[in-house]
């Protein structure tokens, strides 16, 4: 039993909106952090309420959440809870409402009905798919815009800024006085998430974090978010970041909540159970129902009150019956053009940006039927080499040859011009009526588009009306419709969904041509490509003959490189202002280490209290007693963590 009521706050969806005017003391608008939520309304819940969540301090509780767009249903009388120290992973398919539901738990959109209840004074941070800031900021301005910071004292403010340029620079943006509208895009995220990272949230809302991190940062961000005992939500895309990161898996599905308490692993073994399961219910369901359907037509003048309950039971069979899950879409064979044996030859080819050398005198020979991930830090010149590929930007010197065969199909990081006002299907009917399967074999454009999970009644939705993900999946189709036998793809992993990433996984399986990947998605490089071309900087490029995975453990296996001496040119007397380019101690590598076990053993300890806790077998001197150790165990999580990250500056 649990001891005590708790008290927590509670507000109408409907009316949370006016919860986020300007806010005078943390000096924000539309923030990706909300400061720790004032009291608009309280109520007491329950120690039977309470226990029933079988969660210790449930940091939120949704319950009966329905939102509709227009006349499409998103989700129904959803309802779950998150419980403290919890990683939750969020997934469902594009258009499904995923960021529209982030959106209500964070106050910046309303529902329809239904209610979610935050425990007082509970810290939220939230990063935005695609943040706002104004414009006029620098980056050191918008690190701290949603902190507060003229409202610390000054030991607090110099912590806070430490913190940020440390995870600024994790993240490869030091120019802290670069105004944010030189930024791209990509940029502009990466300073919202160093931003909602410093905040230290009690409860961390992440709205796709690795969309335009190299893979680098997704490594580091993955290990810093494995080891944070923060509470988590977040969407994402990148399944070794689900698997690594996340301990419960929730799943957007025909308008309501599934949820796993395991990783990704676990997930879809338990998922396929659910719809092996729901698929043998329905047979059964429909096996009935026809016997049921004939009764129905058969004796409509029989059923009289005798037989009332018969005919409701038909109605509700007839839903059951009517149930269809498609877990997965048979595999999609395209013919794809005749290709040659002669691909493209890249003859001694330089490229500089400045003093930004991408190529330098690179040679490469491409044959046939080969699958390449070309993988690298942002900014070494991964998706101008696929340009100058396809004649997009000019090498400064050398050339690329390219077989008179070769039909290439590029799908970009930028949006293709598409009419916004057109509908679906017409803006796929202007590209081709019909979709060449070879050996005979065709799709009509309406047929090709239901493998791409658009069913027939969205196919007439206007482009305007899709989300970004849908899009991005739209135009994935115009490019493989065409039949092309050289697929250029780069960053194609960006706003699609799992399910659409297992369909191309499949697609570019079965392709019988030739294919380049640009991706920081590791488990789609793993499942596509046979060899890499890595991208060092400074126009270095390795050619690994294996897929990402291979290629980080063999990197493992490498001697680390010694320290370069200081040249000459570099006097002694530089002052020493940038610690954090030093390499760590042997002391130091010490505590990193053994920081790391810590870590580890006090996750374990947490987890096992909080397991202790949700039971019913602990008296109640042992739960007043692991109640006390639990914040204990909290700030000890905290400090050793803080110490972690600043010694992985240097690691």
């Amino acid at each position: 039993m649990f001891v005590s009521n708790r008290t927590y706050v509670h507000w109408s969806l409907n009316l949370f909106s006016l919860r986020l005017r300007p806010n005078i003391n943390f000096g924000c608008y539309e923030s990706i952090f909300l400061p720790r939520i004032c009291l608009s309304r309280q109520i007491t819940l329950s120690s039977q309420i309470f226990y029933s969540m079988a969660q210790v301090n449930p940091y939120i509780q949704v319950s009966g959440l329905t939102r509709s767009v227009g006349d499409r249903l998103l989700f129904a009388d959803v309802s779950f809870g998150i419980a403290e120290g919890q990683h939750v992973g969020l997934i469902a398919q594009n258009g499904t409402g995923k960021t529209t539901l982030l959106n209500i738990l964070a106050g910046k959109d309303s529902a329809d009905e239904g209610s979610v209840i935050y425990r007082k004074d509970l810290r939220v941070g939230y990063l935005e798919q695609m943040p706002h800031y104004p414009m006029d900021m620098t980056v050191k301005e918008a690190a701290g815009w949603h902190l507060g910071w003229s409202q610390l004292d000054e030991e607090k403010q110099l912590e806070c800024e430490i913190r940020s340029a440390q995870i600024l620079t994790k993240l490869k943006i030091t120019d802290l006085n670069q105004p944010l509208s030189e930024l791209s895009g990509g940029q502009l995220k990466r300073v919202a998430l160093a931003n909602v990272l410093t905040i230290e949230p009690d409860f961390l809302i992440l709205d796709e974090p690795t969309n335009h991190l190299d893979l680098e940062m997704i490594e580091w961000l993955e290990k810093y978010l494995s080891r944070t005992s923060i509470t988590l939500l977040m969407v994402t895309h990148d399944r070794y970041f689900l698997d690594r990161v996340c301990s419960v898996i929730m799943e957007l599905d025909n308008e309501t909540i599934y949820t796993y308490r395991g990783n990704y692993s676990y997930y879809l073994e338990k998922r396929q159970e659910r719809v092996d399961a729901l698929n043998s219910r329905v047979a059964r369901a429909q096996n009935l129902y026809r016997t049921e359907l004939d009764w129905m037509r058969r004796m409509p003048q029989a059923r009289g009150h005798k037989a009332r309950y018969r005919e409701e039971a038909f109605y509700e069979l007839e839903k059951i019956a009517k149930q269809r899950m498609e877990e997965r879409r048979m595999r999609l064979h395209v013919k794809s053009s005749y290709i040659g044996s002669k691909i493209f030859e890249a003859e001694y080819v330089s490229k500089s940006f400045g003093e930004l050398t991408i190529l330098k005198d690179f040679y490469y020979n491409f044959s046939r039927f080969e699958k390449m991930g070309i993988v690298g830090a942002n900014g070494t010149g991964k998706s101008t080499f696929v340009k100058m590929l396809l004649g997009m930007v000019r090498p400064d010197s050398g050339r690329f040859v390219v077989g008179d065969t070769v039909r290439f199909g590029y799908f970009s990081q930028d949006n293709m011009p598409v009419d916004q006002q057109k509908k679906v299907i017409d803006v796929v009917r202007e590209k081709a009526e019909y979709v060449d399967l070879g050996g005979g074999r065709h799709l009509t454009a309406m047929q090709f588009l239901q493998h791409f999970m658009f069913p027939p009644e969205q196919q007439q939705n206007y482009v305007y009306k899709l989300s970004g993900g849908e899009q991005r999946r739209l135009q994935l189709c115009l490019v493989l419709m065409q039949s092309p036998n050289f697929l250029v793809l780069d960053e194609p992993t960006n706003d699609l969904d799992i399910l659409s990433l297992q369909i191309l996984e499949e697609y570019l399986q079965d392709f019988s041509g030739c294919v380049i990947v640009v991706s920081h998605d590791r488990y789609f490089m793993d499942k596509v490509v046979d060899h890499l071309l890595v991208f060092n900087g400074e126009g270095r490029i390795q050619d690994f003959p294996g897929n990402y995975t291979q290629y980080r453990e063999w990197l493992k296996l490498q001697p680390k490189p010694e320290n370069q001496s200081s040249t000459k040119t570099e006097p002694r007397q530089r002052p020493r202002k940038t610690e954090e380019k030093r390499r760590l101690s042997y002391n130091e590598r010490r505590e990193y280490e053994q920081l790391g076990k810590e870590i580890d053993a006090l996750e374990e300890e947490k987890q096992a209290i909080i397991s202790a806790l949700s039971g019913a077998s602990l008296s109640v001197n042992e739960i007043t007693e692991k109640s006390k150790r639990l914040p204990e165990l909290e700030a000890e999580l905290d400090e050793k963590s803080m110490r972690w990250l600043e010694l992985s500056e240097l690691a």
